[in-house]
């Protein structure tokens, strides 16, 4: 490419310099001048030929080194790349050296698993004698048996299986016992930390509320206003308010005697602003009772909406907060249904937190669970019903719904948190002095649990002790084995947990004993 440019350049340069002479020899005005001039050009062309030749031996000799390089380069990479070749080479051998060994041995280990299956085929044969042999042994065996003992194989089979069949229904329930009472350990240890915990964290707060309301007077003298002439005013009083006033010996003290203690309250404060007033006549006892009325409507719906801002409950219906206002004048075994709820409420918020439930839901239906009891009208449904009827009617959740139905067993649990708001209702109303319990229900509730235990064949006597949270069950030991006193207590605890009704947990047990009696004369 070099030589190309040189050969370019001389003529282009000789050209040039003609271009040059001729321009000299023009200008020339004489001869002289025209030799002095073609002798200087002759001199810049020798000059510069001699200059480009000059040139061209250098531009060579570059070349000529230039391709010594390319080709030292060009040797050093085809050397590089023969050696990976031969590297290349010399892996693929070792490859089809391992591949070779690998397949020998493939071979070798087949040989010899050929060799371990003809060994097992063979002891197989011997094992299909040895086994035939013995089934002849077998039935031998059993033929010599069946005359000996003179039963048929079937015979003795059926003896067998009947035996083996009382045995294992034995073990079957003493063992279904053991695993009842491990998982009766284990769910009442943990429940009860959990209802530890819930109640621990809960503060309870209870009002016991009577049927009757004690009325003080500063004197007796006010008692003769009360009942004024011919017992006039005493009679408006009670006509009004629908609660009976009871005067009698007791000094400076009225009792107002009435099953609803709203209407209790609304003759307490009526007589009350009476007896502040002084003015005492029908007239006026109707227009105060009215008053108080009205007032008292008022102070319910307060007590609602303080007690739903209190626990945290928002969106209530307004007549839902004037049922709850209305939960404050009512009770149930002399416990405070308002207390019985809102202490409801904050036992189910803190079990659904502690079970990652929704925790402002089950407060909400442990607040509502007990509404069916302060209904404006009389109903024939029960209070858990009418409670969850009352609460789809005002659009509350279907969860809350169903949780206050569900709560007595009336309607099918569909909701977490409907078993949460039953345990934690009977969690408020059946601990210890909570409610309580009228003694004709109490003492049936006793014979019932004796009856069911004397009811079974072989029990002698029953005894319900500890004030009905135990039955002791005395078993006639002729009758009833050990394993039966077991399974007797077993089916008796099962049948109280069935159709009975009780607070707490009752403890079943069963004595038998057998008793050797003589006498010395």
């Amino acid at each position: 490419m070099e030589l190309n440019v040189l050969s370019i350049i001389i003529p282009v340069a000789a050209l040039i310099i003609g271009i040059v002479a001729g321009k000299i020899i023009f200008a020339a005005n004489t001869k002289k001048q025209i030799e002095e001039a073609e002798s200087q050009a002759k001199k810049i062309v020798s000059d510069a030929q001699t200059t480009a030749e000059t040139l061209k031996k250098e531009k060579i000799l570059e070349a000529k080194e230039q391709i010594v390089q390319l080709r030292a380069e060009h040797d050093k990479v085809v050397l590089e790349k023969n050696k990976k070749i031969n590297e290349s080479e010399t892996r693929t051998r070792q490859k089809e050296q391992s591949l070779t060994q690998k397949l020998e041995n493939i071979e070798k280990q087949s040989k010899e698993n050929d060799a371990i299956k003809d060994n097992l085929n063979r002891q197989i044969e011997v094992v299909s004698q040895k086994r035939t042999e013995l089934e002849k042994h077998q039935e031998e065996h059993i033929r010599r048996l069946e005359k000996i003992a003179a039963l048929t194989a079937d015979e003795a089979k059926a003896q067998l299986l009947e035996t083996l069949k009382h045995e294992a229904q034995t073990q079957a329930l003493t063992m279904q016992q053991e695993i009842i009472e491990e998982a009766k350990l284990k769910a009442n240890k943990e429940a009860r930390k959990l209802v530890i915990q819930t109640i621990q964290r809960t503060a309870a707060e209870q009002t016991i509320e009577n049927t009757v309301t004690v009325f003080n007077l500063e004197t007796d003298e006010i008692k003769g206003q009360i009942i004024g002439r011919e017992g006039r005013n005493i009679r408006a009083i009670e006509a009004a308010t629908g609660v009976d006033l009871i005067v009698d010996d007791t000094p400076e003290a009225i009792i107002l005697s009435s099953f609803d203690p709203l209407r209790r309250e609304v003759a307490r404060l009526a007589l009350q602003r009476l007896v502040t007033d002084g003015r005492i006549h029908p007239a006026r006892i109707e227009e105060v009772v009215e008053k108080t009325r009205k007032q008292l409507e008022e102070q319910v719906l307060d007590i609602g909406e303080r007690t739903v801002i209190e626990l945290g409950i928002h969106g209530l219906h307004k007549e839902l907060v004037r049922m709850v206002g209305r939960m404050r004048f009512r009770s149930s075994y002399g416990q405070n249904l308002l207390m019985h709820s809102r202490e409801t409420a904050n036992l189910c918020a803190t079990m659904a937190a502690e079970l990652g439930l929704n925790p402002k839901l089950a407060k909400r239906a442990g607040l509502l669970h007990d509404i069916g009891k302060v209904p404006d009208e009389e109903s024939e449904l029960s209070h858990a019903l009418l409670g969850a009827k009352l609460a789809e009617k005002y659009g509350e959740n279907p969860a809350v719904v169903n949780a206050i139905g569900a709560h007595h067993d009336e309607m099918e649990m569909q909701y977490v948190i409907s078993p949460i708001v039953q345990a934690c209702d009977a969690i408020s109303g059946a601990r210890p002095g909570a409610r309580r319990e009228i003694m004709q229900q109490y003492l049936q509730r006793i014979k019932e649990l004796e009856n069911l235990a004397l009811a079974y064949p072989g029990v002698e006597k029953a005894y319900a002790i500890q004030a009905g949270r135990e039955l002791r069950v005395i078993a006639e030991a002729d009758k009833l084995s050990d394993a039966d006193s077991e399974k007797l207590s077993f089916e008796i605890a099962q049948k109280i947990q069935t159709e009975m009704t009780y607070p707490g947990q009752i403890k079943v047990t069963v004595i038998r004993e057998k008793r050797a009696v003589n006498v010395a004369r």
